[in-house]
């Protein structure tokens, strides 16, 4: 037996869902959640072998829950929002569906499902397949979110002092402290809206409204001085890139 769970915000499109999968005795509905926080908590609860999972959720989306999922389950993404960089999924997802969606193409959608083993990724490979796709949401330009211990923190851009890399992940500091979050610099200079915030370091990305003045430092070097009084350093090709955005 199979179990699933359906993360879907909308009481009607879980309510198909949940209508479509009776035919599938070998499926086990064992919840429905409103949304992205309720269906973390249940994956970790539960762990089920599939989600039926809707992007656009209020909270957090689809993609951010997934973030915080160590081994996500299998997923069939079900939505009515095609924008999304769903196609960076679709060879790793078992299926997407847009609503609204057929009888007949939900059924071919878990005939996939129980047909194929499912596939698994390392901590790593999933954290790149999220970023190819999460880096196109609208959210992930105005939040951050985050997990501390059991509990998930929505950090808004605005609130973004700078960026500092950490090993495997990045430490996000604000005013009330610094977050880790499972991903690279590289998406946060990608995603980050580049006339907010620069990439200074290769090390170290700054929000250009903490800035308080740039002082010389070293040999083609500089260091940028926050509100914060934070000191970060500043590359040769970082300040080109501050001068630029900066008008200097």
């Amino acid at each position: 037996m199979r179990r699933a769970l359906i993360i879907d915000d909308e009481p009607l499109a879980r309510m198909v869902v949940k209508e479509y999968l009776q035919n599938f005795n070998e499926i086990e509905l064992i919840q429905e959640c409103n949304d992205g926080f309720e269906g973390l908590k249940a994956i970790q609860q539960h762990q089920p072998d599939l989600i039926f999972l809707d992007v656009q959720m209020p909270k957090i989306n689809g993609f951010e829950m997934l973030e915080l999922v160590e081994q996500p389950p299998a997923v069939i993404f079900t939505t009515a929002f095609d924008e999304y960089a769903i196609k960076a999924f679709e060879a790793h997802a078992v299926d997407y569906l847009l609503k609204p969606f057929s009888k007949d193409r939900f059924n071919k959608a878990i005939e996939k499902f129980l047909a194929t083993a499912p596939e698994k990724h390392t901590p790593k490979q999933t954290e790149e397949l999220l970023e190819t796709a999460a880096s196109q949401s609208p959210a992930q330009h105005e939040r951050i979110v985050v997990k501390t211990g059991t509990k998930v923190k929505i950090i808004p851009v605005a609130d973004v002092e700078y960026l500092q890399a950490d090993d495997d992940y990045v430490s996000v500091f604000t005013k009330e402290g610094s977050y880790l979050k499972n991903k690279t610099m590289n998406f946060f200079e990608q995603t980050l809206d580049a006339r907010q915030f620069v990439r200074v370091h290769r090390s170290y990305i700054i929000a250009i409204s903490q800035i308080t003045r740039i002082d010389p430092y070293e040999k083609d070097a500089h260091l940028a001085i926050l509100k914060s009084g934070a000191k970060i350093p500043v590359s040769k090709t970082g300040y080109v890139k501050l001068k630029q955005v900066l008008g200097i």
